[in-house]
């Protein structure tokens, strides 16, 4: 049995990756560009990938393909159809980042809260030094605390992350799916929830329904001191709103770890964004922690032992 992993340069080395010892041929590539990807599984019987796509075309030529194990939360990479066609079963990996993905989002929204890349950064270059006083306040600093946290997303990490705000003193409102008829025991309906957030904190996937969920109008619905937080998928948030809402001082910050294209080229609208004090922006690493990075593949190595014998038991 051959299993070839496509991205495995999307994991450190450090990451260990053990198989059953059903599988006689393991290829690892560092990267594959699409025009690769058919080459590359079509004598497979196991992928595994991370990010790279693996649509219709690639598919029906890998007629020895029996699973697509990806490498993360979410499958928006593989064309399911096409694999339900084949008769090759798709599996992800859940739960193995409720505890990386939270502290990264507080990480960040600690950060823009008590500006400490403002001060840190005006440190280097010598303004303590130089201070008149024993400190500098040149920018504000302000507590957790007694703020009102909305959580779009009830899922185990917004849970989490729930968990985390109320130890903070936070109140937390976990907002129900926009435009729904109806409204979950210990949900807010989403638009009289956006202007009670201090903090808006995303965590749900991207979907139809999701994609571009944070726009304009709901930019208009915040406060002005409010901050928005996007660790979850780019596409959730209009981009383009986001930039005018930063720029017209409609909300006080954001944070963002994802964006809609990824890598982000240069001229990426939030690459404008992160010039500015009150935008943080990091590359998609909330997940890779390294104990998040060896419990994502420890769950899914574990999947694809549990798929290959329940083959031999067929």
């Amino acid at each position: 049995m051959k299993a070839v992993f496509l991205d495995r340069g999307s994991f450190p080395e450090s990451i260990k990756i053990r198989l059953s010892n059903k599988v006689t041929e393991f290829v690892e590539y560092e990267n594959t560009q699409p025009e690769e990807v058919a080459e590359r599984i079509k004598d497979a019987h196991i992928v595994l990938s991370n990010k790279i796509l693996l649509n219709e075309g690639s598919l029906n030529q890998a007629t020895n393909l029996q699973l697509v194990q990806v490498m993360a939360t979410g499958t928006n990479n593989v064309d399911k159809a096409a694999c339900e066609r084949n008769n090759i079963k798709v599996q992800n990996v859940e739960g193995y980042s409720t505890i990386t993905v939270p502290e990264h989002t507080f990480s960040m929204l600690l950060a823009l809260r008590r500006n400490l890349f403002s001060y840190t950064q005006d440190v280097e270059n010598g303004k303590w030094a130089s201070s008149e006083h024993f400190c500098f306040l040149d920018y504000p600093i302000q507590d957790l605390s007694s703020t009102t946290m909305v959580i779009i997303g009830g899922g185990s990490l917004g849970k989490r992350v729930a968990n985390i705000a109320e130890a903070f003193g936070m109140e937390v409102i976990f907002a129900e799916r926009k435009g729904a008829e109806t409204i979950r025991d210990g949900y807010v309906p989403f638009e009289s929830a956006l202007p009670q957030a201090d903090v808006i904190s995303l965590h749900c996937t991207l979907t139809e329904e999701t994609t571009n969920l944070i726009g304009k109008a709901q930019f208009d619905l915040m406060k002005s001191n409010s901050i928005l937080l996007n660790i979850s998928r780019g596409g959730i948030v209009n981009e383009e709103a986001l930039l005018g809402a930063l720029q017209n001082k409609q909300i006080a910050g954001a944070a963002f770890d994802v964006a809609t294209q990824e890598p982000m080229p240069l001229d990426h609208p939030l690459q404008k964004l992160s010039q500015l004090p009150n935008f943080l922006l990091t590359p998609h690493v909330a997940w890779a922690s390294n104990e998040a990075m060896q419990k994502l593949v420890d769950i899914a190595t574990a999947k694809i032992t549990t798929f290959i014998d329940g083959l031999n038991n067929k």
